[in-house]
């Protein structure tokens, strides 16, 4: 299955944009970001029974806004985040999604408007701390979800040369090689790795690590892919080519990939969906 991310309309509810992108013959959503929307889980249901979705990370939108982040040492960010996921596994089993990701978790704890761009410098959490809360998070998040037949899948973080300047020490838990696999070499037969390609490409260059090998290694602990493609330096969501780096890497055996390219005109949508149809399923 390959879905297409709702999260390049951050501006409407997930509603209109299933209504815009299903016009043009698009039929599966990876739900993700948008505002929020009252009755949301009532009408999706009624949806799921037409197209195919599947939950990512920060979704349902809340009416408060807030960085969800498994690995913070405060209390508060922390218990929110838990409980946001707890509610997204359940909106996945009313819905029909057989899957729900999330992103690895943070040193900090960015502001919203942060997401995406130049972290402002804080003082890190301790790094081991981090990494036991996360790693604690997931497993009991992972026994959470069996009970509701849902699939977790967590997604590498991005890394780019300026955040990386404003610290002492890389702030993102599962950025590189060593850093993913301190993670995954934790997962149970529940949890499973969604690589974010994009992701990828911005941190390989940013911590001097090759792609390609990265894939490779963790391959048999991968769950899904996130599709889009960068410049190297920021994570911008562009379109991906017949041409882009990661096609002869890409395991074509699995049930999830989702296109994560922010455009909002339909037409490019389902076309890259075509291309992505035809480079996977080589």
């Amino acid at each position: 299955m390959i879905y297409i991310s709702t999260g390049g309309f951050n501006k409407k509810s997930v509603i209109e944009v299933i209504q815009l992108l299903s016009k043009n013959n698009i039929k599966a959503f990876e739900l993700s970001g948008g505002i929020f929307t009252d009755n949301l889980e009532s009408k999706l249901k009624i949806l799921s029974d037409k197209f195919e979705f599947t939950v990512h990370n920060y979704f349902p939108p809340p009416k408060k806004p807030f960085v969800l982040n498994l690995a913070s040492l405060n209390e508060n960010i922390y218990q929110e985040s838990l409980n946001h996921i707890k509610q997204s596994i359940k909106l996945a089993s009313s819905i029909k999604s057989p899957f729900y990701s999330f992103h690895a978790g943070f040193l900090i704890d960015p502001q919203v408007k942060e997401l995406g761009k130049t972290i402002k410098r804080n003082n890190l959490y301790d790094r081991d701390k981090c990494l036991e809360r996360f790693i604690y998070s997931i497993k009991l998040l992972s026994k959470y979800a069996s009970k509701y037949k849902i699939k977790l899948l967590v997604e590498n973080n991005v890394i780019t040369k300026s955040n990386l300047s404003k610290f002492e020490s890389n702030p993102l838990l599962m950025t590189d090689i060593k850093g993913t696999g301190e993670i995954v070499k934790n997962f149970d037969e529940n949890l499973f790795f969604l690589v974010d390609v994009a992701h990828l490409k911005v941190s390989a260059n940013t911590l001097n690590f090759d792609a390609r090998e990265y894939l490779e290694i963790f391959k048999d602990k991968i769950g899904g892919y996130h599709l889009s493609d960068n410049n190297g330096l920021v994570d911008s969501n562009k379109e991906i080519s017949k041409t882009s780096w990661f096609w002869p890497h890409l395991r074509n055996d699995l049930d999830y990939y989702t296109l994560e390219v922010y455009d909002q005109n339909p037409k490019v949508l389902f076309s890259q969906l075509e291309l992505a149809q035809n480079k996977v399923y080589r």
